[in-house]
């Protein structure tokens, strides 16, 4: 590739299990620059294949929204840079306090001695009451707080309901034309055909 040491956008996304689209959509949201060109085709030198690293790991391992991770790879240390950093941190601690409540709430279900854990599992009220929304309706039963609930039109959202990413829960930005999104990004979609498929 002439007087460029690099690897072609193949290579490049094969090295963290990519496909080669993810990096021309990460590269036309703005996560990654687009890399210098050899005869018309991207190379990707060595700085360049440690952005992608680092692209892979916000968007991929750490679940950042593009638009922040867009910042993030920049890797230029301003105030802005600093804040999105460790907001997203802030964040991913969030997350981890909920899955090791999740965790400590499955474990409890492998070992419960009630028969029909559904049913009886205390365990299961409180963590009902703790981690969802009946938790708006202490002292109710399940019947009596659903009735309590306004009906709404389930086949379009309400006005100030933000569309939430099938992955990672990020917003998704719905055009005005064509299919509904489910994914916030491809490589979002690419995550859950990835899980889903192994």
């Amino acid at each position: 590739m002439n007087d460029v040491r690099g690897v072609s956008i193949g290579r490049a996304a094969a090295l963290y299990g990519l496909a080669p689209s993810t990096l021309r959509w990460w590269e036309s949201q703005g996560v990654l620059p687009e890399p210098p060109r050899v005869n018309g085709r991207r190379v990707y030198t060595e700085t360049e294949l440690r952005r992608v690293g680092l692209a892979y790991l916000c968007c991929v391992i750490g679940d950042m929204p593009l638009g922040q991770a867009s910042v993030a790879t920049t890797g230029s240390r301003t105030s802005r840079w600093q804040s999105t950093v460790l907001g997203h941190a802030e964040r991913i601690e969030e997350m981890i306090k909920q899955l090791q409540s999740a965790r400590a709430y499955l474990l409890h279900l492998a070992r419960c001695p009630d028969d029909d854990v559904v049913a009886n599992c205390p365990v299961l009220d409180a963590e009902l009451v703790e981690h969802t929304p009946r938790g708006r309706f202490p002292g109710s039963d399940l019947v009596t707080a659903a009735q309590s609930l306004p009906m709404r039109d389930e086949t379009r959202p309400a006005r100030d309901e933000t569309l939430r990413c099938a992955v990672c829960s990020g917003p998704i930005t719905q055009s005005p034309r064509g299919r509904r999104r489910t994914y916030c990004s491809r490589a979002c979609q690419q995550r859950h055909y990835r899980v889903r498929g192994g």
